[in-house]
């Protein structure tokens, strides 16, 4: 959970819940409900991924209205996408916004009309239809910028997903796989240049998928390609999540051949066994993964791979965790996001039998460890190395494959500067700043 606005008691707090994308547009969020006039309001933007999810924006939706007993308490986001009437009847919510509705400049103004209010897809597409492109461009970038501080921006390029994984209800609350046609990518990227930004990170629910739905349906591979070529000022482009069963060859060129396009890959695996992978309906198999991953390594031998894996899930036994544990080291993973498996009702899996009780937050724990083990082994091997790093604070710098990097002296928050790195923790690394 994180929070955006002001301390001012009558400031817009808006309190996020789930995965960078969602940060992302909680920054849209805020930016739209200052513009319309909106205060003295608590956004909660909420994620569906799990009940537990669920469970804790009712938490923060009753500890808020303890907090700030006079504010409106508006709710959006993936949950109240798809459970609007029972966060509705929540006694201390005063309006829900769809997830269409919650990126709308007019909703908030709507928002400040009479309590009880429920605002979705539906109630405001009238108002949709009468949007000017450049108040959504505008909003999409502002909300990029300040979701990366100075040091890098968010760019949204794809929305929706068209999968059906068997633990995910996403696609429900997000909708069909949609994509920004590469002339506004573009576009977009080269205002965020001029405004400062030396680093972008392309983002969206199914980023791989990008394409899919426009003319030519042109691959993800294809749009980065392009995407550069026609911003030769960008200094560096990162890519957030990828699944493995849609990484194109084009984007394995890009990997291998442009400098550019940062060496870290963090990949939707999920498992590393096949059985639990079917069950899931992903798309990969567990050897597919780690030829993909040699593959790219023998391209960029520098490249570092991240992977979210989930631990738990129904009917995985500990032969099945096994595999999981040991793709940790198989594909070379060095950044792991990692998950204990819990049930979404509404969802296949939340149907099958279940892993026995305590199983996904210990099996989950021991991946984590070995998580932590793989990152401080590659970090230490690092020592020595010099890197480009774009600065996040005045002392703190993210290198090429994401690391953190603590300099001897102060820098300018967003600059890019070079760095040899002289040590290391279990987490991060330390440097010495390079005269450019």
């Amino acid at each position: 959970m994180s929070r955006t606005g002001a301390e001012a008691p009558a400031a817009v707090e808006v309190i996020t819940f789930g995965c960078r994308l969602n940060a992302s547009e909680s920054e849209i969020i805020a930016r739209n409900a200052r513009a319309a006039g909106l205060d003295n309001a608590v956004i909660v933007n909420t994620c569906a991924v799990t009940a537990e999810a669920e469970r804790q924006a009712r938490q923060a939706i009753r500890k808020a209205r303890r907090r700030r007993p006079d504010a409106r308490i508006i709710v959006t986001g993936c949950a109240a996408e798809i459970e609007r009437a029972r966060f509705a009847g929540l006694p201390e919510v005063d309006a829900v916004l769809g997830n269409q509705a919650k990126l709308l400049p007019q909703s908030y103004g709507e928002t400040a009309a009479p309590a009880g209010a429920i605002a979705d897809r539906a109630a405001l597409r009238e108002t949709a239809g009468h949007l000017d492109a450049d108040d959504i461009d505008d909003g999409r970038l502002d909300a990029a910028a300040a979701s990366g501080g100075r040091a890098r921006a968010f760019l949204q390029i794809q929305q929706g997903c068209d999968h059906r994984c068997t633990f995910c209800i996403i696609p429900f609350a997000r909708g069909a796989s949609r994509s920004v046609p590469l002339g506004q990518v573009a576009e977009d990227a080269r205002r965020l240049v001029a405004r400062g930004y030396n680093e972008i990170v392309l983002t969206g629910v199914d980023l791989t998928a990008y394409g899919a739905d426009l003319p030519g349906a042109p691959s993800l591979g294809r749009m980065v390609e392009r995407l550069l070529r026609a911003v030769p000022e960008l200094p560096r482009l990162r890519l957030s999540s990828l699944d493995p069963a849609e990484i194109d060859a084009d984007l394995l060129r890009l990997l291998a051949d442009e400098p550019r396009l940062m060496p870290h890959v963090h990949l939707s695996l999920q498992a590393g066994d096949d059985l639990i992978l079917k069950r899931m309906k992903r798309r990969h198999l567990r050897g597919q993964v780690i030829a993909l991953c040699a593959e790219i390594r023998r391209r960029r031998p520098d490249i570092v791979f991240g992977a979210d894996l989930i631990a738990g899930f129904p009917t995985e036994s500990e032969a099945m965790f096994q595999n999981s544990l040991a793709i940790v080291e198989d594909c070379g993973l060095t950044w792991l996001h990692v998950f204990p498996y819990s049930p979404r009702p509404g969802t296949p899996a939340a149907r099958m039998p279940q892993a026995p009780s305590g199983a996904p937050k210990e099996r989950a724990e021991r991946l984590r460890r070995a998580g932590a083990a793989a990152l401080e082994r590659w970090l230490r091997s690092r020592v020595g190395t010099t890197t480009e790093l774009v600065i996040e604070g005045e002392t703190l710098g993210r290198s090429e494959h994401y690391a953190p990097v603590a300099l001897d002296r102060p820098a300018t928050p967003g600059s890019l500067l070079r760095a040899r790195i002289t040590g290391a923790t279990a987490e991060r690394l330390a440097g010495e700043a390079l005269a450019c």
